[in-house]
Formats: structure tokens, C-alpha cells, sequence
């Protein structure tokens, strides 16, 4: 390949002054493990979620979003394992941020404090990873501020590391050696990743304020963990020693611990699995702090009905002693189970019957939860956080794997109205992002929820991609020279279909593709630039449809970042870390076109008005071709880079938008070139970092000039225009924190953070394959998953649809 080199680049010095909002999906649209009430404040409410950071609640409703400072640097500040509203301080919250324990995440875990209600940060780098979004993230809460004494802040760990504390308000945080009960259930110790096998470890830390104090702060301490012998563990004397709870249950774990000072007795809910996936086996207890009798309160209408599922969901009425919900973890059919109880759990009431909802139901702030909907579960799943307002007895929130869901006229039971409460709370896994000219601003592509046209970016839209409907879109594109023509492929967790879908009035409106194979999904897609050819990059082959006739592509390597010419129908573009391919004849053959010395490509784009105009993005820079790839200009400004899109600008050529290193900047910053890449400007600031770079996708508007759209893992999708305001002066990209370190108990060595997270985007859609047994199974029944060892063949009428890793259902 003749690389050209340009003169010396330059890159400025000063941010273009851009305005960021999300663009509204609303309903959430992901896992929401936890949702803490502050004790001090009505209405006060904080919400974690596994990949998507942390929110507070507003008194509308409404949700803000608080860490959006997580940067390419800081990424794993959006799985949050942990939260704790001081008892004492209305104004502080602590989190515990880090997404995974084993290599997926290279940076080690931190507490986050904040005494402004989540505004701004104080990290304190704590000598572990963490696992906000592994198995039994919805376990909790691990982290607790003690309410006789504020400045002594416990933190259950993962992975063996045992129990944590503060004795200076999270300044430090120090082993506690004397508790050594750390936990050994593992979800699935045969994963080699490390993912499931890790130790789920120290889930629950309450303190016992109907006990006396000692030296200022509180005597009795609970402590639970993820062990099928022993789970819950006390304290007597402010946590010197630790000793087992006598006559606990045992074959299953707590996953969640609640107090009731007036009735001196804690609740819990039990599995014999981590979750969140998984049903699992549970039951509901309470214990006696006077006596210390267990009592099993575990709903009848559970051995009742036959039905076997854990219990997550835990919510004490504080100001009316006895009264508790709870709710089914995973219940796949027909939906989610929530009990309460008005006697301490003698009796329950359901909020559903066979055949009967007691409740009133709506998704009015996000209708696409509805529309698309194809079972029958309303109430939602991995229900493994609820709560009620310690102040308002009527007010209840709890945390689904799409949306978080409530109400405020909680004492009618079970007469109530339950709603999607997630307005303002942005969680999805961005996959793709396409800005077709002169249709909708934008159509995104996103994990778990499929996809959207969004013919407005500050309204929820009304429906999904449907017809077909995928669970997830990996990637779409638009004919160049017929923009209204747009391509789209699913990823429904199996091969059982094929997924592919068309559209022909940009994106209202989809029909199947024609696809002769039986067995294709997920990858990338290329549509030509007169819609008469598409190329399909699969991760086991390559295909090219013309006209809807199927025919491989034994010239192509699979594994591919492909792209087509928006103006010459005949030229697709593909690229690995080696070379880069050329297609002469719609996508039929390739050739090699120029090598690339890198270790990685991550995108190619096209210009949307001029043939054979092309830019690559790659681990080792940016280049640009304008003779069909032939030659490539390598750009000297820029080290890295990963996402980029051309949309509308002011000048002759159109702005150049992309995420990466440039030879100044040291680190991964989003920026803006008027001038094809020879100066940048950056467009994003401390407070909006939008998490991994190597894992967001970009587009650019060609209607709007300066607009342009940048998709996240898991913060979903921001909107960003010029702001035209005063022109910020400095060049900090890093998240809006201080630090302190905290020292490693077995090394006493300072412990620091790493950032260049390598691993590309995540989402918490996994797959799996049935296991075939015999017999046949009805409608709505279970019909695979890990470790299912019954029938996958579903009565006639419906498919054996894979819902995550541990449960596939007939639809």
C-alpha cells in the first residue's frame, strides 16, 4: 500500500462549545439491580444500574442522570454494585463502581462519595476489581453507613475479598480481618472466562439500630453472604468479632436484608442462585432479634400453584410495622408475582390471580414498552430491587431488566396502578446509529430492545423495529442514492431464523428480507447506493444478496468492518486488521485493495455525495482514500482512533466527527475536524465523557448542520449541537473527581487505576442453545437454558425463543 503523509497536523487547544442531551428513548431499557430511598429526605431516591451508571430521583418523577463523567478512562464507573444514602446527612450518598472482576475491565473497583446528592465525586481507589454487572449484581445493598456514626461505612466485597470498612467517611477503607466468612457460591464455576465463576462474595450489610452502642456507634452489625451453609453473619461489638446466625436456613443465600426497628425483626428473600438471570429456588423468612427464632413466611400460593422461582424484591412499609412486599426474582410465565403482607407474612395478597389482574397498568411516558410486547409479562422480570418511600407509605418503585415500574397509590393493594416511572433514565447498549437524509433524524440499532426510528429525539418513541422484531439490532444501513431505503439485522439469541429486514419507507414500515439460508444473524451490514444489492458480514461467513438472491462471498475473510459507496452502487468496502477489500461488482467479489499495518480496524465511513470517498478508522490512526481505496492518506494527527461519521457542516467538506487519540491529546477524546483532519477540535467535556470509546458508534446529521449523535454501552444515545455560547479554555478530559488511594492490606502498596479499557461493547444480552429433551411443550412454557434438561420442541404455533442464558421460552 503507497501511504501518503500530509504536512504536520495541528490540534487545538480549545473545546468547541457543543450541547449535549440524550435523545428520548425513556422506559429505561435495561437491568436495574438496585434503588435506594434516602432516610432523611422524602422522594429521595437513587437508582444503579449494571452498565448504565447511576440516577437520582426528582420530584416529578423524573430521573437525572450522575455519572456521566465516566470517560474512556473511567468507563467501569457505569456498573455500579453498590449504593448507600447516608442515615444521617441527606446531602451524601456513597457508590461502589467497577463493571467486571475478571479481564474484561482492567481497571480495579473505587467508592464514589458525594455530599451534593450525586453532583460531583471523591473516588477512593479501593486494591480489587468490582462486578456491577456480573451474577448477583442484584444482590444488596453491599454497601451501608452506620446511623449511629456517619463516618463508619461498611462495603461487601466480591471475589473472596471479604468485608471493608471506613472509619472517615470513605476517605480509607481498610480489610476486616476478624470476618473471614467471604462467601464461596459461584454461579457456574466451570466458566473459564471468569465471568460466572467468580465468588459472588459479601452481598448485604445492615446495621441494628434497635441494638445499644458502643464507643458511638452501632453494637450489632448483620452481615450476609453468597453460601449455601452459612449466609448471615452477626456482630455484637461494632464489629470486633463475628459469629454465624444460629438455626438459619441453609441451601439458599439472602439476597436482600431489610430491617424493622419497631418490630426488632429482619426480613429476607432467598434463592439458592445469584441471579439475575436465573429463576432459581427461594423462600421468604423473617428473623426475631428478641428471641432469635427463624420463621418461614414464604408465600403459600408459591407450592400452592406448583411454581418454583427465588425471591429478590424486598420493601418494608416503615410506617406501618408488618407491612412488606415482595416480589418473585425471575417468574418467566406468564409474569412476574408480587405479594405484600399486612401481618408480619401470615398471609399475603397477590397482585395478580390466574386469568385476573387486581392492577391497572400503563407505559404512557415510554408506549413502546407496550407496543411491541409479544407475551404476557406486564409487570416485568429480575425484579431483584423494591422499594416504598419511608415518608409516603403510597409511594413504590422496583427495578426491572427493562424498566423501572411503580406508583404512587401503593395501600390500595392489590388494586393499584402500576406505571413505567423511567422517564429521563437513559440505560440501553447502543449497537448502530444511521442518520438517513431528508427521513427521520435518526434510526438507532440497540441491544435487548431492537431499535427505534426516531422521528423525534425529545419524545419517546411509540413503537420499535417490528415486523419482524429482533431482541437486538446489531447493525443497519441506508441506500446512498435511496436514503428511505434501509437494511436492518437482528440477533434473537439463536439461528433459528433468519434476521434480516427491509424497509422502504425509512423505517416506518418492515418486511422479512429474503434469505435462503437458515441459520444468519448478527455481524455488520452494507446496503448499496441504489438498494439493489446488500452485503451481509456474519461471524461465520460472508454474503451478498442482489435483487433477494442469496450467494456467498468465498473472497472474504469473516470477522469484517464493512461499508458500501453512497454513490456507486458497484463498490463495497471491507476491512480487517490486515487489509482492506475492495468490491467492483456490487459486493460479489473482493480484492485487495492496500494492506493495513494495524492491529485492528474499527470503522469505515463513506461520503454521502462523492464516489469512492473514504475514511478508516484503526488502532494505529485514521486514513482516507478519495480513489476508491486504492491509496490511502494516513492522517499524522491522529494515533487512534475508533467511531466515525460525516455529516452537515458549514464548509466544502463535510464535518469530520470521531473518537480518538490524537498525537497531542494522550488520551481518547471526541472531536470535530472542519478540514478533512489536519486540526480537531474537541466536542465533548468533563461531564460528558460517554464512557469507553472503543465501544460507542457515531452518526452525523445531513439535514441539521453540526449535529451530531453519539451511541453508548449503556448510557444509550446523546445529541450534541454547536452551542454558540463562550468557547471553554482548557483541554481537561478527565472525569469531575479527586482521589485518594487507599493501600493494600497484603502489599502495602499504593494501588492505582488503569485505564485503555480493550474490550469492545458489552451488553447484558447473552445467548444460549437449548437442550432438546422429549415431549412437547405449550405456549408460554419453558423449552431450554442452562442446565435445562427437558424437552426444546414447542407445540405448533410457536418457537423456542432463547430470553437469556438460563431460560428459553415458547412464543
Amino acid at each position: 500500500m503507497r501511504l501518503l503523509v500530509p504536512f504536520s497536523a495541528l490540534v487545538s487547544t480549545v473545546f468547541a462549545a457543543y450541547k449535549w442531551n440524550n435523545v428520548k428513548i425513556g422506559g429505561g431499557g435495561g437491568f436495574t439491580p438496585g434503588i435506594v430511598f434516602s432516610p432523611k429526605t422524602k422522594g429521595l431516591a437513587y437508582a444503579r444500574t449494571d452498565i448504565g451508571g447511576l440516577y437520582r430521583l426528582n420530584s416529578d418523577d423524573s430521573w437525572t442522570a450522575l455519572l456521566d463523567i465516566a470517560n474512556d478512562a473511567t468507563w467501569n464507573y457505569w456498573g455500579v454494585s453498590a449504593v448507600a444514602a447516608d442515615p444521617v446527612d441527606a446531602n451524601t450518598v456513597y457508590i461502589s463502581v467497577g463493571t467486571y472482576t475478571n479481564s474484561w475491565d482492567p481497571n480495579n473497583g473505587a467508592i464514589l462519595k458525594s455530599t451534593d446528592k450525586g453532583t460531583t465525586w471523591v473516588k477512593t481507589a479501593l486494591p480489587f476489581k468490582l462486578g456491577g454487572n456480573q451474577p448477583g449484581r442484584g444482590m444488596g445493598e453491599r454497601l451501608a453507613v452506620d446511623p449511629n456514626n456517619n463516618k463508619i461505612v461498611y462495603f461487601g466485597a466480591p471475589s473472596g475479598n471479604g468485608l471493608y470498612k471506613s472509619t472517615d467517611s470513605g476517605a480509607s477503607f481498610s480489610k476486616v480481618t476478624s470476618f473471614t466468612a467471604v462467601g464461596t457460591f459461584r454461579e457456574d464455576p466451570t466458566d473459564t472466562s471468569g465471568y460466572q465463576s467468580d465468588i459472588v462474595g459479601v452481598t448485604s450489610v445492615v446495621f441494628d439500630t434497635t441494638s445499644a452502642t458502643l464507643n458511638g456507634a452501632t453494637s450489632r452489625i448483620y452481615v450476609a453472604t453468597a453460601d449455601v451453609t452459612a449466609s448471615v453473619y452477626v456482630s455484637t461489638d461494632a464489629g470486633a468479632t463475628w459469629k454465624a446466625v444460629a438455626g438459619q436456613p441453609t441451601g439458599r443465600f439472602p439476597h436482600r436484608v431489610k430491617l424493622s426497628v419497631s418490630e426488632k425483626l429482619l426480613y429476607f428473600t432467598y434463592s439458592n442462585v445469584a441471579g439475575p438471570y436465573d429463576a432459581g429456588d427461594g423462600t421468604v423468612y423473617k428473623y426475631s432479634l428478641s428471641t432469635g427464632a427463624w420463621t418461614n413466611i414464604t408465600p403459600a400460593w408459591q407450592a400452592t400453584n406448583s411454581l418454583v422461582f427465588g425471591y429478590g424484591g424486598l420493601a418494608l412499609d416503615a410506617n406501618n410495622p408488618g407491612t412488606l412486599i415482595v416480589a418473585s426474582d425471575n417468574l418467566w410465565w406468564p409474569d412476574a408475582q408480587l405479594f405484600r403482607s399486612t401481618d408480619a407474612g401470615a398471609s399475603w395478597v397477590t397482585i395478580w390471580d390466574w386469568n385476573v389482574n387486581h392492577y391497572t397498568y400503563d407505559t404512557d411516558k415510554a408506549p413502546w414498552i407496550n407496543a411491541s410486547r409479544t407475551d404476557d409479562k406486564a409487570l416485568g422480570w429480575m425484579i431483584a430491587s423494591l422499594e416504598i418511600d419511608p415518608f409516603d407509605s403510597n409511594h413504590w418503585l422496583y427495578g426491572t431488566g427493562l424498566s423501572i415500574f411503580g406508583g404512587h397509590d401503593l395501600t390500595k393493594w392489590p388494586a393499584v396502578h402500576v406505571e413505567s416511572l423511567a422517564d429521563g433514565f437513559e440505560e440501553t447498549s447502543i449497537q448502530s446509529l444511521i442518520c438517513p437524509p431528508g427521513g427521520a433524524p435518526l434510526l438507532s440499532g440497540v441491544g435487548d430492545v431492537c431499535g427505534f426510528r426516531h422521528e423525534s429525539l425529545t419524545v419517546s418513541p411509540a413503537i420499535n423495529f417490528i415486523n419482524p422484531y429482533y431482541p437486538t439490532t446489531p447493525d443497519l444501513d441506508f441506500a446512498g442514492q435511496k436514503p428511505l431505503s434501509i437494511v436492518r439485522i437482528g440477533n434473537d439469541g439463536s439461528t433459528a431464523v433468519n434476521q434480516m429486514a427491509l424497509s422502504t419507507d425509512g423505517g416506518k414500515t418492515w418486511n422479512p428480507a429474503t434469505v435462503s439460508s437458515s441459520s444468519l444473524c448478527c455481524g455488520k451490514v452494507a446496503y448499496s447506493a441504489d438498494a439493489s444489492s446488500i452485503l451481509w458480514a456474519t461471524p461465520s461467513g460472508n454474503y451478498v444478496f442482489v435483487n433477494g438472491v442469496q450467494s456467498g462471498v468465498g473472497t472474504l475473510p469473516t470477522g469484517l468492518r464493512i461499508a458500501s459507496d453512497k454513490v456507486n452502487a458497484k463498490y463495497f468496502y471491507a476491512a480487517d486488521g490486515n487489509s482492506f477489500y475492495v468490491s467492483k461488482d456490487g459486493g460479489k467479489t473482493f480484492a485487495i485493495s492496500a494492506a493495513i499495518s494495524n492491529n485492528g480496524v474499527n470503522s469505515i465511513k463513506v461520503h454521502p455525495a462523492v464516489a469512492g470517498d473514504v475514511w478508516l478508522s484503526t488502532s494505529s490512526g485514521m486514513y482516507h482514500s478519495t480513489d476508491f481505496g486504492v491509496t490511502f492518506t494516513k492522517i499524522a494527527s491522529v494515533s487512534a482512533s475508533y467511531a466515525i461519521a460525516l455529516g452537515k457542516g458549514t464548509g466544502s467538506y463535510p464535518n469530520l466527527y470521531a473518537f480518538l487519540t490524537t498525537t497531542t491529546s494522550g488520551s481518547n477524546i471526541l472531536a470535530l475536524s472542519t478540514d478533512k483532519g489536519v486540526t480537531w477540535t474537541q466536542i465533548n467535556d468533563a461531564q460528558h465523557g460517554f464512557g469507553a470509546a472503543s465501544a460507542n458508534c457515531l452518526a452525523a446529521s445531513w439535514d441539521t448542520v453540526g449535529e451530531v449523535f453519539v451511541g453508548t454501552n449503556g448510557r444509550g444515545i446523546f445529541y450534541g449541537l454547536p452551542d454558540g455560547g463562550s468557547t471553554p479554555t482548557t483541554t481537561a478530559t478527565t472525569a469531575k473527581t479527586t482521589s485518594t488511594t487507599t493501600s493494600n492490606p497484603t502489599t502495602s502498596k499504593p494501588v492505582t487505576t488503569t485505564a485503555n479499557p480493550t474490550t469492545t461493547k458489552t451488553s447484558t444480552t447473552t445467548t444460549s442453545t437449548p437442550t432438546q429433551g422429549g415431549g412437547t411443550i405449550p405456549k408460554y412454557g419453558q423449552c431450554g437454558g442452562s442446565n435445562w434438561t427437558g424437552s426444546g420442541t414447542c407445540v405448533s404455533g410457536s418457537v423456542c425463543q432463547v430470553q437469556n442464558p438460563f431460560y428459553s421460552q415458547c412464543l
